[in-house]
């Protein structure tokens, strides 16, 4: 499998993902305690539908501009952050709490393996290389979860989600 296929395919397991967490997340969260802050539904789903079309972006962006692009490493990078995610919050709560966190399934079945996937055949095929993935990843992660709150506070003022 290649490296865009991959990528697309990326894109499609974080949208089952974040659709996942959207249906689940906002109600469990009232009762997460230090593992997640209360979010509404609407404002949450906001979040999750802007964050699932950047993943489509990325994956547009690595095919149409091909190895070593912006979009290769914005895909991975977007990568890295979602295998971030299998570990924390969802693996490591869903056992901590002993209870299922939402995400916790896809994350595990879909994230986790297509990642890798993408990962590792992004460094065989040369449309990453790992000096530029050692900051570009970083700072793509980074980037996704310090957007997190704004995207929640524009949730909370997009009026079709907030009837969400």
């Amino acid at each position: 499998m290649d490296f865009v296929l991959l990528a697309w395919l990326f894109a499609l397991a974080i949208t089952v993902h974040n659709l996942e967490e959207a249906l689940l997340l906002p109600d469990w969260s009232k009762t997460a305690g230090k593992w997640h802050h209360p979010v509404g539904a609407g404002e949450f789903r906001f979040a999750v539908v802007v964050l699932t079309l950047l993943g489509y972006v990325a994956a547009w962006l690595a095919t149409v501009n091909g190895k070593e692009s912006v979009g290769s490493y914005l895909v991975a990078g977007y990568a890295i952050a979602m295998l971030l995610n299998v570990l924390f919050p969802h693996a490591i709560a869903t056992v901590v709490m002993r209870r299922y966190v939402p995400g916790t399934l896809t994350a595990l079945l879909l994230n986790l393996p297509v990642t890798l996937l993408l990962l590792h055949q992004g460094f065989q095929e040369g449309y990453i290389h790992g000096e530029r993935l050692a900051w570009a990843g970083p700072l793509v992660t980074v980037s996704i979860v310090a957007a997190i709150p704004a995207l929640f506070y524009l949730g909370r003022r997009v009026p079709v989600f907030k009837e969400y």
